[in-house]
């Protein structure tokens, strides 16, 4: 069947459709009479699309998230359409950076419906949002674990001075002192090997740590 044939078709069943309601046709009727004779029948309905079936599921997932927009201004900003129970960025352990995508749950089915309806490919900070619903079985039992905890981004640089300035054994201090001579010479290789002329300072300090000798004190005196 052409184009043509198929449009003529919806045009002739719209026609009857009208008609029908123009004639009072009760739609709780039979579709057809059995030509053997009988009762009548009616045809048996299509299950409700996924679409049409009540979502039970409140958790949102929530993509392309702009740099600026975190916890406060999710909170802030999705609050408009019903309570926030939870929400939660995932960002960088070690940086505390936002990887620009995160999880938010509302109290209400319903009002989570409205909040992936309103605002998937909703522009913002020149981002388009991305908001889909999670069902609740694809829901990670851990997925809020910890998710009232503020990030605060681990200080690096003091966990670093307070390795080196630990109190150290002395074979500790001699294993440091033998990894600080290799890298020293491993330098001076590569320097070398690329034509450098270049002279490395050396190393200061007694590299030969031993163990204190014991005072042996005299009794006579």
């Amino acid at each position: 069947m052409g184009v043509k044939g198929k449009k003529s078709m919806r045009k002739s069943l719209k026609k009857a459709s009208v008609r029908a309601e123009d004639h009072g046709y009760d739609s709780d009727a039979a579709d057809f009479l059995p030509l053997e004779g009988g009762p009548s029948r009616k045809l048996r309905r299509g299950e409700p699309l996924e679409s049409d079936s009540p979502v039970n599921s409140t958790v949102l997932y929530i993509g392309r998230i702009p740099h600026g927009f975190y916890e406060k201004e999710i909170e802030g900003f999705f609050g408009q359409f019903g309570k926030v129970r939870r929400l939660r960025i995932a960002r960088n352990k070690k940086t505390g950076k936002s990887k620009h995508f995160g999880f938010i749950q509302f109290e209400s089915p319903e009002v989570a419906k409205i909040v992936a309806d309103t605002m998937h490919n909703y522009l913002l900070y020149e981002h388009l949002l991305q908001v889909h619903l999670i069902p609740q079985e694809h829901v990670h039992p851990n997925l809020w674990k910890g998710f009232n905890y503020r990030f605060k981004p681990v200080d690096r640089v003091q966990i670093q001075r307070q390795q080196l300035n630990k109190e150290r054994t002395l074979q500790e201090q001699q294993k440091l002192l033998k990894s600080i001579v290799k890298r020293d010479k491993k330098r001076k290789r590569s320097i070398e090997a690329a034509g450098i002329d270049y002279e490395c300072p050396e190393i200061v300090g007694d590299l030969k740590i031993t163990a204190p000798k014991k005072i042996k004190f005299n009794k006579d005196v």
